[in-house]
């Protein structure tokens, strides 16, 4: 779990959103949604499938235009129309796109070529980050997903900006990639840049963000310091057997504390999050046991996947493997 981070001063937030909305057709995307983003911190962005984490980066970079609403970016007002706004942004949003023919190297130039200047010995300097100096003159064609990866994230620091913006960017990476990026977006915020990451591998966000926000249904469901939000989020987790689980819902319902339940990875099973201190483990239990349920697994614990799981009733995110810069295969 990362450190504390105490609140900003008022207005000094990297990013901002108010009110956003977005539609595709009559399809709601976004629905009034507020983020609060502060400067030098990683902010892990999260939701299920179809909440909006897609629609909002490419609002955010300008590829499509919002319905309603207001976006700051870096304390100023930003718009789809004022593209030079982003030099300072550094984006990687969906799976990143090269040219095969070209070497890595050769696609950093590129694309430095046509936005903000980028001095020459900048390219080498982002290819070192990620760990692709050795294979920076090597084809895009020739790299695999986790190598097209990491060259996305180096086009996304060329202009060594104060706000990176990061779409699944463990996508393809192996246990070792992952641990290396972590290190990578940790020094980052060391030097004072704000790091925004949306992502479905909870664990990871868990281990890397210092704040997050979690989104449904294209609205902001919870924001807030990730310790505070884990501290906040203690829970017992119990596991019954499925025709059991309605009946040890309304046992435990007299707890007054919050109930969400999901099928157990074992058919047949379900597991019960309640949201009450650790210490009452015990008490979950016997609440269980007077009722004439006796449940197989007690785990107390606070982690971010049930906080989330609680706040989305969604079912479980898959699970993911958390220097040198590998990629799975």
């Amino acid at each position: 779990m990362t450190a504390a981070v105490p609140a900003p001063p008022a207005g000094d937030f990297a990013l901002r959103t108010q009110g956003l909305v977005k539609h595709y057709g009559s399809q709601p995307a976004l629905q009034g949604l507020d983020l609060a983003v502060p400067r030098g911190v990683v902010y892990g962005f999260l939701g299920p499938n179809g909440a909006g984490k897609t629609t909002l980066m490419r609002l955010l970079v300008g590829l499509i235009r919002p319905d309603a609403g207001k976006i700051e970016i870096l304390g100023r007002p930003y718009t789809w129309r004022q593209r030079d706004r982003l030099y300072d942004v550094g984006a990687l949003v969906e799976s990143p796109v090269f040219y095969d023919y070209l070497s890595g190297r050769d696609n950093l130039r590129a694309l430095a070529a046509s936005g903000a200047r980028v001095p020459a010995s900048r390219i080498d300097e982002v290819l070192t980050l990620v760990g692709l100096a050795e294979r920076g003159r090597d084809k895009a064609g020739r790299y695999s997903l986790g190598m097209k990866q990491r060259l996305g994230i180096a086009a996304a620091l060329l202009s060594d900006p104060q706000l990176l913006l990061l779409d699944e960017p463990a996508n393809g990476l192996d246990p070792g990639g992952i641990v290396a990026m972590r290190e990578t977006l940790r020094h980052l915020t060391r030097q004072g840049k704000t790091v925004f990451v949306s992502s479905h591998i909870l664990p990871e966000v868990q281990q890397l963000a210092d704040v997050v926000g979690i989104v449904n249904g294209g609205r902001l469901v919870r924001e807030g310091n990730l310790g505070d939000l884990l501290d906040e989020g203690g829970h017992v987790r119990v596991r019954v057997q499925e025709p059991e689980l309605q009946p040890a819902l309304a046992a435990l319902g007299p707890l007054g504390a919050p109930l969400a339940a999901r099928p157990a990875e074992t058919p047949g099973l379900s597991w019960i999050d309640v949201r009450i201190h650790p210490t009452r483990a015990a008490e979950v239990n016997y609440t269980l046991a007077l009722a004439g349920i006796y449940a197989s697994a007690v785990e107390p614990g606070s982690d971010l996947e049930s906080i989330f799981l609680s706040l989305t009733a969604t079912a479980p995110a898959p699970a993911a493997s958390s220097h040198g810069w590998g990629e799975r295969g």
